[in-house]
Protein backbone atom coordinates (compact mmCIF):
# COMPACT_ATOMS: atom_id res chain seq x y z
CA UNK A 1 0.00 0.00 0.00
CA UNK A 2 1.39 3.39 -0.98
CA UNK A 3 1.00 6.08 1.61
CA UNK A 4 0.48 9.74 0.68
CA UNK A 5 2.61 10.93 3.60
CA UNK A 6 6.28 10.04 4.00
CA UNK A 7 9.29 11.37 5.89
CA UNK A 8 12.34 9.31 4.95
CA UNK A 9 15.44 9.19 7.16
CA UNK A 10 18.68 7.45 6.24
CA UNK A 11 20.41 5.44 8.93
CA UNK A 12 23.77 6.96 8.02
CA UNK A 13 22.40 10.52 8.56
CA UNK A 14 21.83 10.01 12.28
CA UNK A 15 24.63 11.60 14.30
CA UNK A 16 25.42 11.22 17.98
CA UNK A 17 23.31 14.32 18.63
CA UNK A 18 20.35 12.54 17.08
CA UNK A 19 17.47 14.06 15.16
CA UNK A 20 14.34 15.75 16.49
CA UNK A 21 11.40 16.63 14.29
CA UNK A 22 7.71 17.49 14.37
CA UNK A 23 5.55 16.08 11.60
CA UNK A 24 2.04 17.20 10.65
CA UNK A 25 0.37 16.42 7.31
CA UNK A 26 -1.62 19.13 5.53
CA UNK A 27 -5.39 18.92 5.00
CA UNK A 28 -5.10 17.27 1.57
CA UNK A 29 -2.87 14.51 2.93
CA UNK A 30 -5.16 14.12 5.97
CA UNK A 31 -8.10 13.52 3.60
CA UNK A 32 -6.09 10.88 1.71
CA UNK A 33 -5.06 9.20 4.97
CA UNK A 34 -8.69 9.17 6.15
CA UNK A 35 -9.69 7.26 3.03
CA UNK A 36 -6.78 4.86 3.51
CA UNK A 37 -7.71 4.30 7.18
CA UNK A 38 -11.41 3.93 6.29
CA UNK A 39 -12.61 6.72 8.59
CA UNK A 40 -14.85 9.72 7.90
CA UNK A 41 -12.10 12.28 8.41
CA UNK A 42 -8.70 12.90 9.94
CA UNK A 43 -9.03 16.44 11.23
CA UNK A 44 -5.59 16.73 12.83
CA UNK A 45 -2.43 14.68 13.21
CA UNK A 46 0.83 15.76 14.77
CA UNK A 47 3.85 13.78 15.91
CA UNK A 48 7.02 14.67 17.79
CA UNK A 49 9.85 12.28 17.07
CA UNK A 50 13.33 11.86 18.47
CA UNK A 51 15.69 9.61 16.51
CA UNK A 52 18.92 8.51 18.18
CA UNK A 53 21.68 6.07 17.33
CA UNK A 54 21.13 2.52 18.54
CA UNK A 55 24.08 0.20 17.97
CA UNK A 56 24.48 0.18 14.17
CA UNK A 57 20.91 1.42 13.62
CA UNK A 58 18.43 3.88 15.09
CA UNK A 59 15.88 4.13 17.85
CA UNK A 60 12.76 6.25 17.30
CA UNK A 61 10.79 7.66 20.24
CA UNK A 62 7.49 9.07 19.05
CA UNK A 63 4.55 10.87 20.61
CA UNK A 64 1.52 11.63 18.46
CA UNK A 65 -1.98 13.02 18.75
CA UNK A 66 -4.87 12.98 16.30
CA UNK A 67 -8.48 14.02 15.97
CA UNK A 68 -10.55 11.56 13.93
CA UNK A 69 -14.18 11.28 12.89
CA UNK A 70 -15.74 7.88 12.35
CA UNK A 71 -19.24 6.64 11.59
CA UNK A 72 -21.05 5.18 14.61
CA UNK A 73 -21.71 1.49 13.93
CA UNK A 74 -25.27 1.83 15.26
CA UNK A 75 -26.53 5.21 14.03
CA UNK A 76 -24.00 5.92 11.23
CA UNK A 77 -23.70 9.47 12.63
CA UNK A 78 -20.22 11.00 12.76
CA UNK A 79 -18.38 10.39 16.02
CA UNK A 80 -15.34 12.55 16.79
CA UNK A 81 -12.60 11.35 19.09
CA UNK A 82 -9.16 12.48 20.14
CA UNK A 83 -6.43 9.87 20.10
CA UNK A 84 -2.86 9.93 21.31
CA UNK A 85 -0.05 7.53 21.78
CA UNK A 86 3.62 6.89 22.24
CA UNK A 87 5.91 4.36 20.65
CA UNK A 88 9.50 3.21 20.50
CA UNK A 89 10.78 1.53 17.34
CA UNK A 90 14.26 0.31 16.54
CA UNK A 91 15.63 -0.03 13.02
CA UNK A 92 18.83 -1.79 11.95
CA UNK A 93 20.44 -2.22 8.54
CA UNK A 94 20.28 -5.54 6.70
CA UNK A 95 23.03 -7.87 7.86
CA UNK A 96 23.26 -6.32 11.32
CA UNK A 97 24.16 -8.60 14.20
CA UNK A 98 21.24 -6.95 16.03
CA UNK A 99 18.71 -8.00 13.38
CA UNK A 100 16.23 -10.59 14.64
CA UNK A 101 16.98 -14.20 13.81
CA UNK A 102 14.08 -15.70 11.84
CA UNK A 103 14.25 -18.88 13.94
CA UNK A 104 13.89 -16.94 17.20
CA UNK A 105 10.80 -15.02 16.00
CA UNK A 106 8.60 -18.05 16.71
CA UNK A 107 9.70 -17.92 20.36
CA UNK A 108 8.91 -14.25 21.07
CA UNK A 109 8.19 -13.16 24.61
CA UNK A 110 5.01 -11.03 24.58
CA UNK A 111 6.37 -8.98 27.49
CA UNK A 112 9.70 -8.20 25.79
CA UNK A 113 10.45 -5.25 23.52
CA UNK A 114 9.61 -5.72 19.85
CA UNK A 115 12.54 -6.87 17.73
CA UNK A 116 14.09 -4.16 15.55
CA UNK A 117 12.85 -3.59 12.03
CA UNK A 118 15.37 -4.42 9.32
CA UNK A 119 15.94 -1.83 6.63
CA UNK A 120 17.09 -3.36 3.36
CA UNK A 121 17.78 0.07 1.86
CA UNK A 122 19.37 1.80 4.85
CA UNK A 123 16.43 4.17 5.26
CA UNK A 124 13.10 4.21 7.07
CA UNK A 125 9.87 6.23 7.05
CA UNK A 126 9.06 8.18 10.22
CA UNK A 127 5.58 9.13 8.97
CA UNK A 128 4.89 5.46 8.26
CA UNK A 129 5.51 4.60 11.91
CA UNK A 130 3.11 7.38 12.99
CA UNK A 131 0.40 6.12 10.61
CA UNK A 132 0.91 2.54 11.79
CA UNK A 133 0.45 3.46 15.44
CA UNK A 134 -2.53 5.70 14.67
CA UNK A 135 -4.20 2.83 12.81
CA UNK A 136 -3.70 0.55 15.81
CA UNK A 137 -5.52 3.03 18.09
CA UNK A 138 -8.57 3.63 15.88
CA UNK A 139 -11.65 1.92 17.32
CA UNK A 140 -12.83 -0.64 14.76
CA UNK A 141 -16.42 -0.42 16.08
CA UNK A 142 -17.04 3.14 17.29
CA UNK A 143 -20.32 3.68 19.11
CA UNK A 144 -21.85 6.97 20.22
CA UNK A 145 -22.60 7.11 23.94
CA UNK A 146 -26.08 5.73 24.59
CA UNK A 147 -26.50 4.27 21.09
CA UNK A 148 -28.04 0.80 21.30
CA UNK A 149 -28.82 -1.61 18.53
CA UNK A 150 -32.35 -2.96 18.55
CA UNK A 151 -33.00 -5.66 15.99
CA UNK A 152 -36.14 -5.23 13.88
CA UNK A 153 -39.10 -7.26 14.99
CA UNK A 154 -39.66 -10.20 12.68
CA UNK A 155 -43.15 -11.58 13.09
CA UNK A 156 -42.43 -14.59 10.90
CA UNK A 157 -40.97 -17.74 12.33
CA UNK A 158 -37.35 -18.19 11.22
CA UNK A 159 -37.01 -21.86 12.07
CA UNK A 160 -36.06 -24.19 9.21
CA UNK A 161 -39.15 -26.16 10.15
CA UNK A 162 -41.39 -23.14 9.51
CA UNK A 163 -41.56 -24.10 5.82
CA UNK A 164 -42.62 -27.63 6.72
CA UNK A 165 -45.24 -26.26 9.05
CA UNK A 166 -46.72 -24.20 6.20
CA UNK A 167 -46.76 -27.27 3.90
CA UNK A 168 -48.47 -29.38 6.58
CA UNK A 169 -51.34 -26.86 6.89
CA UNK A 170 -52.10 -27.23 3.16
CA UNK A 171 -52.70 -30.99 3.43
Amino acid sequence: MTTPWRHIVRLDEITQRGLTCTLAPDSVVCAQLARQLNIVSLDALEARLVVTQWFDGAEVHGQWSAKVAQACVVTLEPLTSSLMGEFVVRVVPAGSIHAPDENSLSELDPEADDPPDVSETGEFDLAGYVIEHLALEIDPYPRKPGAEFTPPEDPTETSPFAVLKVLKKDT
